[in-house]
């Protein structure tokens, strides 16, 4: 049990840690993390999941998305995590906090306080090929329909965020 991720109550207050694997078998209310990049263009990068992924592999998704593990503080983790997946770091600024539940037909369940974050980036990334599979730029109108065309292809989360917390993805750099 080295991959401990912190449990939390709706209040966002941790109460344990437990190892990520058993945390997604059981649905545990848990700590995660969402990070929005934009570039000056106002494009957002998205991230395509490795097809090693435990859940949703394959998948395009916000540009990074993680868990706090045990030991950390979420700032801190936050640019760590940038750089393990996507090979860039910048600075970012926390929007919101917001709960969901998915129960994925493997088994898995997602259920988190995810904490959103966004940034702005004008370059390409170098991401890690254990967790990113490819990336690319995409424009607002270009999202939305290539979601409305083949929303199986997003991730439950990203989509959620689409829907429900648009104001996320208002931030002007």
């Amino acid at each position: 049990m080295d991959n401990l991720i912190a449990l939390v109550d709706l209040n966002d207050k941790v109460v344990g840690f437990d190892d990520k694997l058993e945390v997604h078998r059981k649905g545990l209310l848990h700590r995660a993390f969402s990070i929005i990049i934009f570039n000056t263009k106002g494009e957002l990068l998205l991230q395509r999941r490795a097809m090693d992924k435990y859940h949703s592999a394959g998948l395009w998704t916000n540009t990074c998305c993680s868990h706090l593990p045990k030991g950390f503080e979420m700032e801190q983790f936050v640019h760590q995590r940038l750089i393990e997946e996507m090979g860039f770091d910048c600075q970012l600024s926390f929007v919101k906090t917001f709960h969901y539940r998915i129960d994925f037909r493997d088994g898995m369940i997602e259920n988190e306080l995810d904490h959103v974050y966004v940034g702005s980036f004008d370059s390409s990334p170098n991401p890690n090929p254990s967790e990113v599979s490819d990336w690319r730029w995409i424009n607002w109108n270009e999202l939305l329909e290539d979601i409305k065309a083949k929303p199986e292809s997003y991730t439950y989360w990203f989509k959620f965020m689409l829907e429900n917390h648009r104001d996320v993805f208002n931030k002007s750099f």
